[in-house]
């Protein structure tokens, strides 16, 4: 899933969010527009210690950012799963450990070959409005995300190993014959050839179910008010109004049941996330109400790590199965010369840039996988040392022969004006003091910004941007990302050698024959300089004692159904 460059979810980016009515389930009310600083000594809200006992009313506030969509074939960004994975859901699942579990699916069974799976749907199955999910709506939905017309831009990437499915996303084929309804309750998938990482690949928004009659009855905006599957449905979508309510699903079929009766997201508010945590939201017209959980940004660790500030009690690190880094469009001037790649590696001091940024909150990255994914280290990678003079020598080595010859650079990031922020910053800056090159910014609403990295044609020369796993395991960052026919893969990185090794590595089911392949690929990809990996992201936040149960997963799961408000004593 793709993150936009300041690695904020939609949770996270609410630097800025707006106000829901003072009712969470009535309609919004307009944001204010009093500008606000974060409060000069953060101190916890006066609030009692939980007592152990449910509170009575089980509301959870947190800030929140509008998605560019909540239709799961449509959504590949971690600002829309924030929504969709608690509001949808498919034949598979991530639990809070990171185990793989059935969802809709009751059982499943694999062939001997590796290749045919069977899955039993359960019993009580249910949209949200009660209808029964049948084999056949599974049936349905896979098409809808494989039709051309959808146009998902991740259908290839995830169902692509499905019998079909890429016939009729290049329009060559009416069926994806690899989906069959075996009958009311049996889903039948055929895959083209045995994959370990298939079953992680269904828990996948583009993998989940929709009701068909609610799609094409509802027009073109019909998933702000979908009949969906997941542990909560939507109760109020008015992002730009102040709020996106989530109500808890009373047919949800899978245990835990959730327990929260409301999720409010508070979008567009001029309350500084700190303050609406320890001072409150009643500004915004929430009397009374504070954010229950805040992703905290750099500029306020130093307050919430110091061991005298109460705070420091509240806060959860986690470390996210995500990099960021600077990518190139290999196929556009200078960034198609591979001296010129290697070139801006060398030129970053990164380790630097990233303890200065980050106040050493966050580790540098040398790679591409995170150091911490299950069962994958990489201990012998080799990555490029800040080395600027060898970096002038390797532009000097190139077609261009000096710095004033290279074409005007652009690095696109996504924003709304203003500050680039402290990263953008840095390595403008550096690239101007190491190189002598001038970088342009240009920002780009997120939406928008993601529309140019999926354009077949993408425009961008390098762009800054993030990527947090689906699934936990190395494919899903070095074939997704890097191999020539994924639609994933931004810059247009092409090594036939990558390719062969990913090949090989995707059916290989000896495990540590598999990792060996993987482990050989990400190191002919930094050597080919496609990326500037900067870092691996860390999750900062700040949650209630009351709040129970709220775990950080380091993927986009659900995680709202197993949340409880405790009461005060």
């Amino acid at each position: 899933i793709d993150l936009n460059s300041s690695g904020e979810s939609s949770s996270a980016q609410a630097e800025n969010s707006g106000a829901v009515a003072q009712q969470p389930t009535a309609a919004t009310v307009p944001a204010a527009t009093q500008e606000s600083e974060p409060p000069a000594a953060a101190t916890p809200a006066d609030k009692a210690a939980p007592s152990g006992q449910l509170a009575e009313r089980q509301i959870m506030i947190l800030p929140g950012a509008e998605p560019p969509t909540l239709d799961p074939h449509l959504s590949g960004d971690a600002n829309s799963a924030e929504y969709v994975v608690e509001i949808f859901s498919g034949l598979m699942a991530y639990d809070q450990d990171l185990n793989l579990i059935p969802d809709l699916a009751e059982s499943y069974d694999i062939s001997d070959d590796g290749m045919v799976y069977t899955f039993k749907l359960r019993d009580n199955a249910r949209f949200q409005d009660g209808k029964a999910i049948t084999a056949e709506d599974f049936k349905w939905s896979f098409e809808r995300a494989c039709d051309p017309a959808t146009g998902s831009h991740t259908a290839d990437t995830y169902l692509g190993d499905i019998v079909g499915c890429r016939s009729k996303l290049q329009n060559e084929a009416k069926e994806v014959k690899g989906v069959q309804a075996l009958d009311d309750r049996t889903v039948q998938i055929t895959i083209d050839e045995p994959k370990g990482f298939f079953l992680a690949k269904m828990t996948y928004p583009t993998a989940y179910v929709l009701d068909k009659e609610t799609v094409e009855n509802g027009g073109a905006n019909w998933y702000k008010s979908p009949n969906g599957s997941g542990p909560f449905m939507v109760d109020t979508y008015a992002p730009e109004e102040g709020g996106i309510v989530l109500a808890k699903n009373e047919n949800y079929y899978r245990d835990p049941q959730p327990t929260l009766e409301r999720v409010i997201f508070v979008t567009g508010s001029p309350i500084n996330p700190l303050e609406g945590y320890t001072a409150g939201l009643g500004r915004i017209g929430l009397d009374g109400a504070y954010f229950d959980a805040i992703p905290v940004g750099t500029a306020n660790m130093p307050q919430v790590t110091d061991p005298n500030n109460p705070l420091s009690k509240e806060l959860h690190t986690v470390n996210s199965f995500s990099v960021f880094y600077i990518g190139f469009n290999v196929n556009k001037p200078p960034f198609d010369d591979r001296n010129i790649r290697r070139a801006f590696n060398l030129a970053l001091d990164k380790a630097r840039m990233v303890k200065l940024v980050f106040q050493g909150n966050v580790p540098v990255a040398n790679g591409i996988v995170p150091p911490n994914m299950p069962g994958y280290q990489n201990p012998d990678l080799s990555d490029f040392e800040f080395d600027p003079e060898q970096a002038l020598q390797l532009i000097a080595d190139s077609p261009y022969g000096d710095v004033s010859e290279l074409p005007d650079i652009t690095l696109n990031v996504s924003g709304t004006g203003g500050s680039a922020g402290p990263l953008v910053e840095a390595i403008v800056q550096s690239y101007k003091d190491n190189l002598g090159v001038e970088v342009n910014v240009e920002q780009t609403p997120w939406p928008d910004f993601l529309a140019g990295l999926n354009n077949p044609k993408m425009s961008y020369q390098m762009y800054q941007l993030g990527w947090i796993a689906d699934y936990p395991d190395p494919q899903n960052f070095l074939e997704v990302l890097f191999h020539t026919e994924s639609t994933q893969n931004h810059g247009g990185y092409s090594n036939p050698d990558v390719d062969a090794l990913l090949d090989q590595a995707r059916g290989e089911l000896d495990s540590q024959k598999r990792l060996k392949l993987y482990q050989q690929a990400e190191q002919l990809i930094l050597e080919d300089a496609a990326w500037v990996p900067l870092y691996f992201n860390v999750e900062d936040w700040l949650i209630k004692p009351y709040v129970q149960d709220f775990q950080i997963p380091p993927i986009q799961i659900p995680k709202f159904q197993y949340v409880k408000i405790l009461a005060d004593e």
